[in-house]
């Protein structure tokens, strides 16, 4: 926020913090029972894709990078899993999760082709 470093003009950055924005919104929306298990790691996965992301970029090897951005792919995966617990539960309908199941693919598919460069 205060620093202005070049993963901020990622485009995987610009959408993992939609998906973090997304990820909140469900938040509100599940039970007072889920608070300290299934909203919890939500809300850990979906701030863990954005923050390993922008540390990531900035180590300066691609080894050291990419282990960042593999953890960041692997809390989306979370995040996916999140998702099917939430409309197995039926805490959601699986359409209310349309939007975040977007960010899910589309951030995905960005830190896969940052792993492949």
């Amino acid at each position: 926020m205060f620093l202005k470093l070049n993963h901020q003009n990622l485009e995987v950055y610009k959408s993992a913090k939609k998906l973090l924005n997304a990820s909140y919104d469900i938040l509100e929306k599940l039970p007072d029972s889920e608070n300290f298990n299934l909203k919890s790691q939500l809300k850990r996965a979906s701030t863990s894709v954005l923050l390993n992301i922008s540390e990531g970029s900035s180590r300066k090897s691609k080894t050291e990078r990419n282990r960042f951005y593999k953890i960041a792919r692997g809390s989306i995966v979370e995040i996916d899993t999140c998702c099917e617990v939430i409309i197995e539960r039926n805490y959601i309908k699986p359409e209310e999760l349309t939007e975040l199941g977007n960010y899910i693919i589309s951030t995905f598919i960005l830190l896969s082709n940052l792993l492949k460069s």
